[in-house]
């Protein structure tokens, strides 16, 4: 059977893209997201996303994700604007697109060529937002969490999924492959948690690794940087009302608080390739 795709990247944070419109979402889909996101064996990508029909009234398609590791996630800040990108150049073409996703549906906007921004919407340090347990109601800002013997401080923030941020002195320095599946899997988080590891260059610019749910390591996270910038709004760091400019291993992402603790991304949103596959 063969495949049609579209290969993009927002800040190197790469998918797999595949028109579900009118077919709806492949039935293996679980299995054809471990299977096609597999690095040097195959397409290779951080997941699949899926564009499917639009379930709320008025907006322009939805969004559906699989991670590498074939579970399903709420929300990726990068994906959707390449979502957008997608619509955009695929007989959609409006300077504000509406997509429905798993926290919602979100308003993106084209800022100019391949730069998308989205209206993230809300965010939550509440520990029934996330979830997390054994931490209290929250807000969970500044709190201690003791991963394999070494206690760090952490905020955790959901913006429509769980993240988990603590500042380092340098980011480059550390083994996220050894540290990042503790924190994912740390039983304060039932159903796992994403891990941002930020560095502060200054009040308006920050440098980011992160450890995604099922996917590991990637060169950036949209949602993650989000609620990093979030968190740190919350320590006092970073200014709300302003940009804040977040380095990431693939590209900047542009992150402003707006009143009511509401989050504006920009960033881009770049096709690869299109192509068809043997599946």
């Amino acid at each position: 059977m063969k495949l049609s795709f579209t290969k993009m990247q927002g800040c190197a944070n790469d998918y797999i893209y595949l028109d579900c419109r009118e077919s709806g979402v492949p039935e293996n889909i679980a299995a054809l997201s471990q299977d096609l996101s597999r690095r040097h064996f195959s397409i290779g990508a951080d997941g699949i996303i899926c564009i499917c029909a639009p379930v709320t009234a008025g907006a322009d398609g939805r969004m559906r994700i699989f991670n590498a590791d074939g579970s399903e996630a709420q929300m990726c800040g990068n994906g959707v604007r390449c979502v957008a990108e997608w619509l955009y150049t695929h007989g959609v073409a409006k300077e504000t697109l509406v997509v429905d996703t798993g926290s919602g549906p979100k308003t993106i906007t084209r800022k100019g060529r391949q730069l998308w921004q989205v209206e993230m919407g809300g965010y939550s340090a509440m520990a029934a937002a996330l979830p997390a347990v054994n931490m209290g109601e929250g807000p969970l800002v500044d709190c201690p969490l003791t991963v394999e013997g070494r206690t760090w401080r952490v905020a955790c923030i959901s913006v429509g999924n769980p993240h988990c941020v603590t500042v380092v002195d340098d980011v480059d320095s550390l083994k996220l492959e050894d540290i990042g599946p503790a924190f994912e899997k740390h039983p304060n988080f039932p159903e796992r948690v994403n891990t941002e590891f930020v560095q502060v260059v200054d009040s308006t610019h920050l440098k980011m690794r992160v450890w995604e749910r099922g996917s590991g390591e990637t060169w950036a996270c949209g949602t993650g940087t989000c609620a990093t910038v979030a968190a740190l709004t919350e320590l006092g760091v970073c200014p709300a009302g302003e940009d804040v400019h977040v380095q990431l291993r693939g590209g900047e992402l542009i992150i402003r608080v707006l009143p009511g603790k509401k989050l504006l991304m920009t960033g881009s949103a770049v096709t690869v390739c299109e192509g068809v596959t043997e599946v």
